[in-house]
């Protein structure tokens, strides 16, 4: 009962916290000069047309009615309309989240794939060649920045070796696959559909491996330093004793307790990556979260910012909630309540 009793608490602390967030970004999107009106209909409209565009979507109103009536639909699910769009908030939001979902996923999977394992070897070889490797990987890793890793990959493995397309998800020859998660490769997967699979999946391929890029490098660093803290435990020192194989004694008895140290910063990892990968969509023209957020600030489209902005406050909380869950599998000492 301890358990769901500290799971409750934590999801009703969401709640609040998504009321915060609310508060902030409707003041601050309210504060910054400019006329979403007149953004929307341009420099030649008539004053009757910016008139009639305030009302529709209560631009005239006061800024704490707008708040009280922009909470109102939320609590029933509407995110209100999109100034830029003409469509209601939520159903953009479902149309752009799940490319958001697919690429971060494809990304952190890459960041764990390298990461983890690099961060390993680098810890049990410590200063030695494959410590430096991985510490140079790494710094290399957190200091290239991401629109200029997107453009030499670009123009390497697109413009110069012609092996990878890019834009978009999919081929614009090849029809999107059923929608079922949303996902078009898991979608594809899930039909059957192979041209959609093997198309989905090479458009996903640079724009997750770029992504992923740096969240490999700061996952690698982690690991390392979480490993160096483990290897020299008196438990390690036991095993060792009673004969067992250094390769059992790393991965069997030290991976799962340094990991816990990491599964924190996958956590925040994985949910910076969802909040909407900007730069990275924007240069693979990938159709997220992001590029929709991006046009939404440019816009001064307030309904939309505020949507994206309150994915952000679900997402991060959740993935915390998460990570904490999984400390007591990783080390049943641990317990929640």
């Amino acid at each position: 009962m301890n358990f769901w009793n500290y799971v409750l608490r934590r999801l009703v602390g969401i709640v609040f916290v998504l009321l915060g967030v609310s508060v902030v970004t409707f003041l601050i999107s309210h504060i910054v000069p400019g006329d979403p009106a007149a953004a929307a209909l341009g420099d030649r409209a008539r004053d009757e047309q910016l008139k009639a565009f305030r009302a529709e979507y209560g631009l005239d109103r006061p800024v704490p009615e707008q708040y009280v009536i922009y909470m109102r639909g939320l609590v029933t699910g509407d995110l209100g309309k999109s100034i830029r769009t003409r469509r209601p908030v939520a159903q953009d939001l479902r149309e752009f989240f799940p490319a958001t979902l697919e690429l971060a996923i494809a990304a952190l999977f890459i960041a764990i794939l390298l990461g983890v394992p690099a961060g390993i070897w680098s810890a049990v070889y410590r200063n030695r060649l494959p410590d430096n490797l991985v510490r140079i990987f790494s710094l290399v890793g957190g200091s290239l920045p991401i629109f200029w890793l997107g453009l030499l990959m670009i123009g390497l493995f697109y413009d110069r070796l012609g092996w990878l397309p890019v834009g978009g998800r999919i081929d614009d020859f090849i029809p999107p696959p059923q929608t079922i998660t949303g996902l078009f490769t898991v979608d594809s997967f899930l039909t059957g559909n192979m041209p959609a699979l093997e198309s989905s999946v090479q458009h996903l391929i640079l724009p997750a491996f770029v992504l992923g890029y740096f969240s490999t490098a700061v996952i690698a660093r982690m690991m390392r330093s979480s490993m160096l803290e483990v290897l020299n435990q008196d438990y390690l020192r036991t095993a060792r004793a009673k004969g067992l194989k250094e390769r059992t004694v790393i991965l069997r008895h030290g991976f799962r307790n340094a990991l816990i140290p990491t599964l924190t910063i996958i956590g925040i990892t994985f949910g910076s990556l969802l909040s909407g990968a900007v730069l990275t969509e924007t240069i693979f023209t990938w159709p997220g979260i992001g590029r929709y957020a991006t046009a939404a600030a440019l816009g001064l489209d307030f309904p939309a910012v505020m949507g994206v902005t309150l994915i952000a406050g679900i997402i991060f909380p959740l993935s915390n909630l998460f990570v904490d869950l999984s400390y007591a599998w990783l080390d049943p000492r641990i317990r929640h309540g």
